[in-house]
């Protein structure tokens, strides 16, 4: 006879690919009904016609394949009640998220209840980067064992889907939103609700609504380090963000040209009158190198020189490497790659962002 426990047992080990915690520990087990060599495992799903329901699948039977004497698995799916659904968003904070949230006078957590530290990533102008170091940046801390989430804020020129390799619509439990799970790191992005291809076209006020929503009503787990992507500049998302998140920290990206470094010196000065900390200046871009020869083809040091001005560390630079930009492309992280050169760019800015402190 199969013993039931040793079921629960490895159902225990399946995680749902979104909420990447275990069907067990989210309560998603219905039932399990054992007929000699013959599993069936109801999973309750949290909504109907879920893109995961055969990996799930998958997932339960070649668990369950694994126990001495099971011949035949049999996975049915159902779908949980609103009111199992409510209790799903409590296992997942540990509380009721919408009475808590009442308790403060909000509609959601602040950013210290779901993650230690906040690093907005930005830039003086486009085209120098920064969501490639911003995905990499947060691969390399999760390769260090951190838990990571990423908030693409970058509205108007969202790429973060797109280096990470994901795609569609988030699922929502209890008014709330679940971040996408690729790689162990939580994202969310207005390019998972908007076409690739369409144009933002939102002002001020539909702007900092939608950035508000992304802190507030997103069930992040709790995380050690949330990376938000900014848009390039100044304007109304970085005081969202600073509003928001007062507590938070910017990581400056920037290539050696004086054009870009300038100009990224503007929103290190914005960040100090929005009372953000500037951790750091990262130099993107820095030189290619060619036969042993580093041809510094934007200048050299602009992102040393910034961080001088700034006095601020400089946390290191990354050259310019084809395979970074073809990984980018094809939504792979380098920084997860096998390649320790390439991979080292990352882990080493990793290590630095980790233990440097504004």
């Amino acid at each position: 006879m199969i013993d039931k426990n040793k079921v629960m047992e490895a159902l225990g080990t399946v995680k749902d690919p979104e909420l990447n915690r275990s069907l067990t520990e989210l309560n998603m087990i219905k039932a399990v009904d054992i007929d000699g060599g013959k599993v069936t495992v109801e999973v309750s799903l949290t909504i109907p016609g879920c893109p995961l329901k055969k990996k799930i699948s998958e997932d339960v039977s070649g668990a369950l394949a694994e126990i001495a004497g099971v011949e035949q698995v049999e996975v049915k799916m159902g779908t949980m009640t609103p009111e199992q659904r409510k209790d799903l968003a409590k296992r997942i904070y540990g509380k009721d998220h919408k009475a808590d949230a009442a308790s403060h006078g909000k509609e959601a957590p602040v950013a210290g209840d779901f993650a230690d530290r906040v690093i907005c990533v930005a830039s003086g102008k486009g085209g120098v980067g920064k969501s490639t170091v911003t995905g990499n940046l947060a691969g390399a801390l999760k390769r260090l064992g951190y838990k990571v989430g990423v908030l693409d804020a970058d509205v108007y020129g969202f790429s973060i889907p797109r280096i990470f390799g994901v795609s569609g619509q988030p699922t929502t439990i209890d008014d709330h939103i679940v971040p996408i799970t690729k790689d162990g790191i939580q994202i969310i992005s207005i390019g998972f609700f908007v076409d690739e291809n369409t144009p933002v076209i939102w002002r001020g006020p539909l702007l900092h609504k939608t950035i508000n929503q992304f802190i507030s009503d997103v069930l992040w787990d709790k995380l050690d380090f949330l990376l938000i992507d900014l848009p390039p500049g100044t304007g109304d998302v970085t005081i969202s963000i600073a509003q928001a998140l007062p507590k938070s920290e910017m990581l400056v990206i920037t290539t050696p040209q004086p054009l870009a470094s300038h100009t990224a010196g503007r929103v290190a000065k914005m960040a100090e009158q929005t009372k953000l900390s500037v951790l750091g200046v990262i130099e993107n871009m820095a030189y290619y190198e060619t036969n042993g020869r580093r041809e510094y083809i934007f200048g050299k040091d602009g992102g040393k020189d910034l961080a001088k001005y700034l006095k601020v560390p400089f946390i290191g630079e990354i050259p310019i490497r084809i395979e970074i930009r073809e990984a980018a492309d094809s939504g792979q992280l380098i920084a997860l790659s096998e390649s320790k050169e390439l991979s080292g760019y990352y882990l080493e800015l990793a290590s630095k962002v980790a233990s440097t402190k504004p």
